[in-house]
């Protein structure tokens, strides 16, 4: 990735954590958020599947391996990640997604599910 699309890419990334940040209150300062993409790796998935307990949420993410899951009796399907994230950062992700799938719904279509 050359350095301006990774400058590009960090202020776009910069403007959409903007909207994902806690509104400013009395005495608080919002600060640039500075993105290191150089380690990111990227992954598919289409399982989750979301367990908690009082103090964490945690995400798991994984393929479906089952050839044919019209007909199959079981599902099998590989974990690859697990995402462990505070209720307070699970909120803040869920309203986050919630804004994207608005924004997308407005621009595609609905998403029937």
């Amino acid at each position: 990735m050359t350095n301006e699309t990774k400058t590009q890419s960090a202020e776009n990334a910069s403007q959409e954590s903007a909207h994902a940040a806690p509104e400013s209150g009395a005495g608080e300062r919002i600060r640039r958020v500075n993105w290191d993409d150089s380690r990111m790796e990227t992954s598919f998935a289409n399982v989750v599947n979301v367990l908690n307990t009082r103090e964490e949420f945690m995400m798991l993410f994984g393929t479906n391996q089952t050839w044919n899951a019209v007909e199959a009796e079981e599902l099998n399907v590989r974990l690859d990640h697990r995402i462990v994230l505070t209720p307070h950062a699970t909120k803040r992700l869920m309203t986050l997604l919630q804004n994207r799938i608005n924004d997308y719904e407005k621009r595609f279509g609905k998403i029937d599910l």
